[in-house]
């Protein structure tokens, strides 16, 4: 039987640990499937998703800088594809392409299953409000915390960010506020870093102030990017966490979006991370 085609499109994409995680979803699930990586010009998305499916492609997850290039190609979006107005996922059923979007639930499924912290009727600062912050925002609020704070550099980014989460925010009765990053105040329980700092090396976005004792800090980058931020939440008290947990569990959701079948997803964390310096 030919293994079905499936990738990861970005650029760039050469470090992506995806393939790895998607060929052992495969293996512990049995299902048949080849996954790799597609390297595409910052200008040519659109022609790399029609070649991958004249190839035969069935799907492919989105990264960098093309997850809100996406959802312009889809017939029909998932419901947190539409409210991110971003989309890390495609599948593709004959004619139909359909978008979604699994960072949120990725976040959230590895803050609630592998680090063991319930979200519900906490405090929790969002720190950013650009593609990394929309596509997890929607997800937080069906966690259900007392109150979310998105905070941004540029205050604007941040109204409009919430102002688009306002109705499902209410729906769940989650009070969600917008500041700028000068003016943070108060303490929170959960505290993630959806800024591009880890990722351009510059320094931890927001003071320590912001860390209850023992609070939960979580930056969205992984391996040596999110090494400043996880030492500094280290240093004052708080339990850090990178977003290795968030890549694996977000892989889980398009691979059950995809095929059906939820895989093991704490197994193949457990697992990559041994395989890490």
């Amino acid at each position: 039987m030919t293994p079905d085609l499936y990738c990861v499109m970005g650029n760039p994409v050469e470090h992506s640990k995806s393939p790895w995680i998607h060929a052992r979803f495969a293996q512990l699930t049995g299902q048949q499937l080849h996954y790799g990586k597609r390297l595409v010009p910052v200008d040519g998305f659109v022609r790399g998703v029609r070649e991958f499916r004249a190839e035969g492609g069935k799907g492919c997850n989105i990264t960098v800088p093309f997850k809100f290039e996406s959802p312009a190609l889809a017939t029909r979006m998932t419901p947190r594809a539409q409210l991110a107005q971003a989309s890390n996922t495609l599948r593709f059923d004959g004619d139909e392409v359909i978008a979604d979007n699994t960072d949120g639930v990725g976040l959230v499924n590895d803050i609630r299953q592998n680090a063991g912290v319930d979200l519900r009727g906490l405090d929790l600062l969002l720190a950013g409000a650009g593609g990394a912050a929309a596509g997890v925002l929607g997800p937080l609020i069906e966690a259900a915390p007392r109150r979310i704070v998105v905070a941004n550099r540029t205050r604007a980014k941040a109204d409009a960010l919430i102002a688009r989460h306002a109705q499902v925010a209410q729906s769940h009765g989650v009070e969600l506020a917008a500041v700028d990053l000068d003016g943070l105040q108060g303490a929170f329980d959960v505290v993630v870093n959806a800024t591009a700092s880890s990722m351009s090396g510059a320094g931890v976005p927001v003071p320590a102030g912001v860390l209850k004792p023992g609070a939960l800090a979580c930056d969205m980058m992984y391996g040596p990017a999110a090494q400043g931020f996880t030492d500094w939440a280290r240093e004052h008290g708080a339990v850090a966490r990178d977003g290795l947990g968030m890549l694996v569990e977000q892989a889980a959701e398009s691979f059950l979006f995809w095929r059906g079948v939820r895989p093991p997803s704490a197994q193949v964390l457990a697992e990559l991370r041994a395989t890490l310096p």
